[in-house]
């Protein structure tokens, strides 16, 4: 078939998706869908067109245009993640040919303006899939993943279905902090797999705590030699008295090995977003360069959980310092966005500092909340010089939020309405829904946590636009994003376990459209996806149909 006819068929086959949405909208009609379509995250638009499709042998994917190298890269892709569900690979033929086919192609005319949206159109002729960006191929790859089962004895079935999708938010994102565990890159790799199965696009990648630095900084080696190993770990919860394990703990990535992940995740879709802690929970950077506090130490890495008063002290040394390490972060990491954290700052320090006071007074600043505003108004300058964008906790409102800052409201929604009312861009992220250190069930029968309990349920039932928020107001939520800290998840084992099936439940709250939601129709499709979990070895969370669990 020429090119532009296929352009055209897909056109055509498009508007007949969008025509057909008031339909399949409808609440009973989703239902029925989904029970045909078992994909989380549920697509925005899907249309059952007949009976399940049959082919005989392995699918063959063929590309519209050879000559697009990300393209034929896509389809070699294709080949492993079909190899998932049907138990071997496609074959990649790059060109159509012979035998039942998956068609991609990347289409500037896609109908849709989105880099992320895509059709898939399953039919007697195979699977068509087309999107205007790469990206938008990919996430229909993942799709399709779900969708088709092997026919024995060497052939594949999948819905006879038309699908237009994008997403409902352009930041989906997923958190995991390595300071206070440490998790190898393998590990990393593997969370970032999961990640991008299920359409997450932001890996926030928590780098630097108290309790461990683990990003090498060469003109600072010290940060990793020292700041990289705490001598032991709190035991359990015994803060007082305190009881270390004994066990010395740690671990840093080499530039190399940061290079590796961020290279890794662009492949699927995923950007890394760093997080450098400032100006509080400094206390392993102190331990390393004590000369960046505003008292003299000596200081070592922290072996509690919880907030020190220990925290950089706001002069020209501690800037040059962290503008330096800023400088190598921005060389690793391509994404506009770095991290600063800015949250839980104790002013005691600098309420006694004279150091600090002297900044206060040159500035004509009222008080440490104001000098807080200050500081991060200095790293946001020295990030907008170089074509970056600070985000930060919602405490980076304290004195006054940065002029071009983008916020991540933990505390509640209330810090994320007032940055959106204040035209800032938002990301929300309440520890009340999306904190997966909490407890999924009873804590008697579930592995220590750090406390709260956020259910399968109540994270799927977070909706990240608050009603309060005017029309204009909701354009700056750009996505909401789950947080994995680690005080209590020492192993890679416990890691999944705390995080699957949540992250699917996150997936669909920031990829599926809001009126398509539909607690109901995400249990009944939840546990063939865990069964395929289960297939990759994944050691999630258990769950029983009907909204029960077990541990």
């Amino acid at each position: 078939m020429a090119q532009g006819t296929i352009l055209s068929s897909v056109h055509r086959a498009l508007s007949i998706g969008l025509l057909a949405l008031a339909r399949v909208g409808q609440p009973g009609a989703v239902v029925a869908q989904q029970a045909a379509v078992q994909v989380i995250p549920w697509p925005a638009q899907v249309e059952v067109t007949g009976e399940p499709l049959t082919f005989a042998g392995a699918p063959v994917i063929a590309v519209l245009n050879p000559a697009d190298a990300e393209l034929v890269l896509l389809a070699h892709q294709a080949a492993a993640i079909l190899a998932e569900p049907l138990g071997r690979p496609g074959r990649v033929a790059v060109t159509p040919g012979q035998g039942p086919v998956v068609l991609l192609s990347v289409d500037p005319a896609f109908p849709d303006t989105s880099a992320e949206a895509y059709q898939l159109i399953a039919d007697g002729n195979g699977v068509r899939i087309s999107a205007r960006g790469h990206a938008g191929v990919f996430y229909a790859l993942q799709t399709l993943r779900q969708m088709v089962r092997p026919a024995p004895p060497d052939g594949w079935t999948v819905p006879e279905a038309r699908i237009v999708d994008r997403p409902r938010f352009s930041y989906r994102g997923l958190h995991l902090d390595v300071s206070r565990h440490f998790f190898s890159v393998t590990e990393v790799k593997r969370y970032v797999d999961l990640m991008a199965r299920y359409k997450l696009n932001r890996f926030h990648w928590h780098l630097t705590d108290d309790q461990g630095w683990r990003i090498e900084i060469k003109r600072y080696p010290r940060l990793t030699r020292v700041g990289a190993y705490r001598k032991e770990t709190i035991l359990l919860k015994n803060f007082d008295p305190y009881v270390g394990d004994g066990i010395r703990h740690g671990g840093f990535y080499t530039q190399e090995q940061i290079r590796e992940v961020v290279a890794y995740a662009a492949e699927r879709q995923v950007t890394v977003v760093p997080e450098i802690e400032m100006p509080g929970h400094a206390l392993a950077a102190l331990a390393a360069y004590p000369e960046l506090a505003c008292t003299p130490g000596p200081f070592e890495v922290g072996t509690r959980w919880g907030v020190y008063d220990d925290v950089f002290c706001p002069t020209e040394r501690t800037f040059a310092f962290l503008e330096g390490v800023l400088t190598e972060v921005m060389e690793l990491f391509p994404g506009r966005y770095i991290h600063v954290g800015g949250d839980e700052v104790t002013k005691v320090r600098w309420h006694a500092s004279e150091a600090a006071q002297a900044v206060m007074r040159r500035e004509g600043l009222a008080d440490e909340e104001a000098l807080q505003s200050y500081f991060m108004r200095r790293i946001e300058a020295f990030l907008s010089a170089h074509q970056r964008r600070l985000i930060g906790w919602n405490e980076i409102l304290q004195g006054g939020l940065p002029p071009e800052a983008a916020v991540m409201s933990w505390q509640g929604t209330s810090g994320g309405i007032a940055a959106a009312r204040a035209g800032h861009d938002v990301i929300m992220s309440p520890g009340d829904y999306l904190y997966f250190d909490h407890y999924q069930g009873d804590p008697a029968s579930e592995p220590l946590a750090w406390g709260g309990f956020n259910p399968l349920e109540r994270v799927y039932r977070f909706e990240p636009v608050p009603d309060s928020l005017t029309a204009a107001e909701a354009t700056h939520v750009l996505g909401a994003q789950a947080n994995m800290w680690t005080e209590y998840v020492p192993t890679d084992a416990q890691l999944e376990y705390m995080v699957y099936p949540r992250a699917l439940a996150l997936a669909e709250v920031v990829w599926s459209p809001r009126e398509t939601r539909n607690w109901a129709g995400f249990a009944a499709r939840l546990p063939a996806e865990l069964q395929a979990l289960g297939r990759l070895g994944v050691r999630y969370r258990s769950w029983e149909p009907g909204g029960g669990v077990k541990p």
